[in-house]
């Protein structure tokens, strides 16, 4: 367990109430499948030899659906401790996983990896001290040639989510927020269906750092 200040304290008690009231398969950004993850790794040649890190990964599918493609350098960093340990009851605790709970605004990463993915935190970042922050953090632990793949609401996607606001991007601009220097690699859209049925449309993007 790390050392939380207050907001960090703040965020770990909203998202650990909404994964225990709502549940892990009904939060409105639940995919049994993570498709749009798994196609952008296919079609930026991400393989089995890299090794990736989740950040916000929570309890997703994703990790899944990576260790049944044979990936055996995973990290999982969520600020809930709740989805963690949902995550890690659900895949059996593998060897192949490491389990880092943080606050990723406070996190200091101790290695670099291959692969950043992060499916819908970064729109919640509203402020551009946080979303600096972010780009930091990129920065520090991703190898150089490394790919990182962000997905966020897209502008014509939802203003709010699970009681927080969020900041909304095409791939355009979404390119542009996460700084100068990396390559363009792919930007789409998709629609995500949630638990309720209703779609809500998200803006991809990959970048090499």
């Amino acid at each position: 367990m790390v050392d939380m200040s207050s907001e960090s304290e703040g965020r770990q008690a909203h998202w650990d109430d909404r994964y225990t009231t709502v549940g892990a398969s009904a939060v409105s950004w639940y995919e049994p499948e993570p498709i749009g993850s798994l196609q952008l790794f296919d079609r930026v040649g991400v393989t089995s030899a890299s090794s990736v890190i989740d950040v916000g990964g929570g309890a997703s599918h994703f990790v899944d659906a990576l260790l049944a493609r044979g990936f055996r350098d995973l990290t999982v960093l969520d600020v809930s401790q709740v989805a963690l340990d949902e995550a890690r009851r659900r895949t059996g605790d593998r060897p192949e996983v490491a389990w880092v709970h943080a606050d990723l605004l406070d996190w200091v990463p101790a290695r670099r990896w291959a692969v950043w993915h992060d499916r819908a935190v970064f729109h919640f970042l509203t402020s551009p001290a946080e979303r600096a922050t972010y780009r930091n953090l990129v920065r520090q632990a991703v190898q150089s040639g490394g790919v990182i793949i962000v997905a966020t609401f897209a502008p014509d996607g939802p203003e709010r989510c699970s009681g927080l606001p969020v900041q909304r991007f095409s791939p355009e601009d979404l390119a542009v927020e996460l700084g100068d220097g990396l390559e363009l690699l792919a930007g789409t859209r998709s629609g995500h269906e949630t638990p309720t049925g209703a779609i809500q449309p998200y803006s991809w993007v990959a970048l090499r750092i």
